[in-house]
């Protein structure tokens, strides 16, 4: 037996844990605390993937492992591939080639009939079986209550560690800081608790006495309690990542803290001190309840645990591998019908010849959103190139506003920033960009004071019933869309004139004892960089659109999530602005000649903004288009209007808004109403990943459902665009895919619930209702739109068109793709000769035909 072995088969209760204790138990927190995916805060709040701790093993084994240790599903209910295969959506074909694929199972349906036979019926029900194998104190003191729930001891002390979490950890709500944010988390709640009275009230005796009894040392208070309760060593892990699931949305948001550490090249144990509160809770509940038959329902559970046996993650759960077959087949019919489309489409229309030169090219983020409007835009103009590309544009920035020292990471998280960039005044001397700044900040202060009176003790109750009244004009417009402008937070503080002049600085200067802008040798490094991975190395436009994309939406905790990932949560403004203008500075277009890589000199790039919410694109920088190029943007500007009109009428089907006069106006109005749930679908749908020319889609409806980003092969010597492509794109949009497809199988567990309970805490996210855990994931309202599911919840579809034997290299260099598809968790595909073949990758260095 192991050290920690010894320590846990020979529990005491006041003994010290040993080093060598110390160090095997550090690493199986750390695995423990691995498996929690981060949660960024609502100021930037980006799609995660909520099984992002699991990608080193398979898709189907993690669905059991979740279903082992937490009771939790990870697959949808056997009524809805039931209903699916009896509308026609899954054929007989389909659950033909699931089971000829497998599911990695030792158990299920080995036959077609007996497939059919099973996903006839529901599965049993999990009536008197465990909540999980691993079972925590509070679940066990729970069964023993014999489901009274306001004798709950789990919900009790997800309120409390959720209440604590929220002072803690609270970024400027709470009308006073919490004093104790000088100690790290333990040693402030071990404080704290000293002095509660709450938990004894609740039955919880000795409650602050048992806190007392730990060690001042987090690990080594986890350590003392572990062996306290005879957990058995192979158990031991899944305990803690049990615990730490019990408040899934604070460990994530922990999580949070220490990915961003870690990505600036520190370390944070931030997650490991809120371990230590969970399992000191558990701790504290053992303590309270000394009585035979809860010792006995203990020694019971822990029993249990041993017994299981090592090799159990997929176990014999019959059920589970019927469902993951039904799974296999509901994806099976989507990819089906894709690949057929793509290959027709390939032999209607295969690569249609280009024009010497095109009216325009438009670059657009991958976003699945810009599928819809792109299709709309080369429907008006049919000269026209549109082009994919994540809407950061390859330039990873912070973007520090006016009257700010600090700014937001407009890049991937899975980044950090390479440049700083100040926001400043066009044609403002130092002293008025001095007066705005001030104004600025004066506004700033003046908005928080009087927030502060609003919610204080004293003024509340005075606030309400003098004013209460004079807003009922502006509750009435607002919730029926009279509303006429809303404020980009962008432009608070701003006036109309500054607004408009407001934009990026790119020239080197220092601010707060930052450098910030770009060196004349960094400018032509970029744009040299960002104009390969677009694959625009010839054949340039007069214009060349680069459009960022956000949403206009009010009264949205979650609108950072409608902005642009590829943004780190913020609009692609600014990235597209500072694109622009490196592109266009005379000394950079020297620079790229030099390099062999020539811009026309009456190539003119512009910056834009698509608000997905509404279809409006706002272009940046208009007046500054030469006069040669007047022309040229006037016919933009009818293209776009025209493009917005049939982009909003697609979607207004979907918003189930009806055809009419007044249904643009209609989507126009959801991102005003302060009251609407649903303002736009987000990326809900996306299903599929693209990199090709675009050629090998054009034409193509895809709904608003694929990601499509620009490549080509032949543009790309040595395959570092594509190594790009899939170690940031085809990863972040994995993200999104799965933290769609966890809100749409088990919103309860991977999603935020109802939108409409939510209440905003810390300002780090919302809880539904005025209690519980931090949710984490999307709104129910994100994916369902109160009958039916809008989100289909299928795996990510990748389509490259490049060599296989290229993409073999990558995945062998790159642990993080590799895992993505050597374990199920996208499906990646080559295409070839022109997208007449689609194969797709099974293992290292085998493709098979799709």
């Amino acid at each position: 037996m192991t050290a920690l072995a010894t320590h846990v088969a020979q529990p005491a209760a006041n003994a010290a844990p040993q080093p060598n204790d110390i160090a095997a138990l550090s690493a199986v927190i750390d695995r423990a605390c691995r498996k929690i995916a981060p949660l960024w805060p609502l100021k930037h709040f980006v799609a995660v993937n909520p099984f992002l701790g699991f990608t080193g093993q398979s898709f189907a084994r993690t669905c059991a492992t979740l279903k082992r240790v937490a009771n939790v599903d990870m697959l949808m209910p056997r009524a809805f591939y039931r209903q699916a295969h009896a509308e026609g959506f899954i054929s007989d074909d389909d659950l033909a080639a699931a089971l000829a694929a497998g599911t990695l199972t030792r158990s299920g349906p080995s036959d077609f009939a007996s497939l059919k036979n099973a996903l006839a019926r529901d599965p049993a029900p999990d009536a008197g079986k465990p909540a999980a194998v691993v079972a925590t104190v509070a679940e066990v003191l729970d069964g023993l209550a014999e489901g009274d729930r306001q004798a709950s001891r789990v919900g009790f002390m997800i309120d409390e560690i959720s209440r604590w979490c929220a002072a803690y950890f609270d970024e400027g709500q709470a009308s006073w800081a919490s004093p104790a944010r000088k100690l790290r988390p333990y040693a402030a709640w071990r404080a704290a608790a000293r002095h509660d009275l709450n938990p004894e009230t609740m039955g919880i005796t000795g409650f602050r006495r048992s806190v007392a009894s730990l060690p001042e040392d987090p690990v080594k208070a986890i350590a003392l309690v572990v062996a306290t309760l005879g957990i058995p060593e192979r158990a031991v892990e899944d305990y803690l990542h049990r615990a730490l699931f019990d408040i899934g949305g604070w460990a994530a948001y922990a999580r949070y803290i220490v990915w961003n550490a870690e990505l600036h090249g520190g370390a944070d144990d931030t997650m490991v001190q809120l371990l230590a509160i969970r399992i000191a809770w558990g701790h504290a509940l053992f303590q309270a309840r000394g009585d035979r038959t809860v010792r006995q329902a203990w020694a019971d559970a822990m029993a249990r645990a041993a017994a299981l046996p090592q090799d159990h993650q997929l176990g014999e759960d019959a059920d589970l591998a019927t469902d993951l077959l039904c799974q296999q087949a509901y994806e099976t019919a989507y990819k089906r019908r894709l690949i057929l489309r793509l290959k027709a489409h390939a032999s209607e229309a295969g690569l249609a010849p280009v024009p010497p030169r095109k009216s325009l090219q438009a670059a657009f983020c991958i976003d699945v959103r810009s599928e819809v409007f792109r299709r709309a835009l080369e429907m008006v103009c049919p000269q026209a190139q549109t082009i994919g590309f994540a809407g950061f544009f390859g330039f990873p920035i912070e973007y520090v506003p006016i009257g700010l020292k600090r700014g937001g990471a407009q890049c991937p998280v899975l980044l950090t920033p390479r440049f700083i960039v100040c926001e400043a005044v066009a044609e403002a001397s130092d002293e008025r960009e001095a007066e705005v700044m001030g104004l600025r900040l004066m506004r700033r202060r003046a908005t928080k004071a009087w927030k502060s009176f609003k919610l204080s003790a004293v003024s509340s109750f005075s606030y309400v019933e003098t004013a209460g009244l004079l807003f009922a004009g502006k509750i009435v417009s607002d919730s029926v869309g009279l509303t006429r402008t809303v404020s980009h937070p962008d432009e608070d503080g701003l006036d109309a004139d500054v607004a408009r002049r407001a934009g990026p600085s790119l020239e080197p200067r220092e601010v707060a004892g930052r450098a910030t802008g770009f060196t004349p040798a960094q400018r032509v490094a970029m744009a040299e960089a960002v104009l390969k991975a677009m694959s625009m190395t010839g054949d340039f436009a007069r214009l060349v659109m680069l459009t960022g994309h956000g949403s206009t939406t009010v009264n949205n905790p979650h609108a950072s999530g409608l902005d642009c990932g590829a943004c780190g949560g913020h609009t692609g403004q600014a990235n597209a602005r500072v694109a622009a203008a490196i592109l266009n500075d005379p000394d950079v277009r020297k620079g790229l000649k030099a390099r062999g890589l020539a811009v026309p000199d009456d190539t003119w790039f512009i910056g834009a903004l698509h608000d997905t919410t509404t279809d409006e694109v706002t272009l940046y920088g208009d007046e500054d288009v030469p006069a040669s190029h007047a022309a040229d943007l006037g016919e933009l500007k009818l293209w776009l209007a025209r493009a917005a009109e049939l982009a909003r009428m697609e979607r207004s089907v979907l918003l189930g808004i009806a055809p009419g006069p007044d249904a643009q106006k209609q989507v126009a109005a959801r991102s005003r109403d302060w009251s609407q749930v649903r303002p736009e679908w987000g990326l809900a749908g996306n299903a599929a990943f693209i990199a090709a020319p675009r050629q090998r889609t054009r034409g193509l409806d895809l709904s608003g459902r694929a990601f499509l980003h620009e490549y080509e092969e032949a543009r790309d010597e040595g395959h570092g665009v594509l190594e790009l492509i899939m170690t940031a794109p085809m990863v972040v949009a994995s993200w999104i895919n799965l933290q769609y497809y966890g809100s749409t199988v088990n919103n309860r567990a991977f999603g935020s619930g109802n939108k409409a309970l939510h209440n905003v805490v810390g300002q780090l996210g919302v809880l539904e209702g005025n209690a519980g855990d931090l949710k984490a994931g999307l709104p129910w309202q994100s994916v369902h739109d109160g009958r039916r599911f809008i989100h289909e919840p299928v795996r990510l579809n990748v389509f490259i068109e490049a060599g296989e034997g290229a993409m073999d290299a990558i995945i062998a260099r790159h642990a993080s793709v590799r895992d993505l598809v050597d374990h199920g968790w996208v499906h990646l595909y080559a295409i070839a000769k022109e997208g007449a073949v689609i194969r797709r990758y099974h293992a290292p260095g085998e493709w098979r035909d799709a």
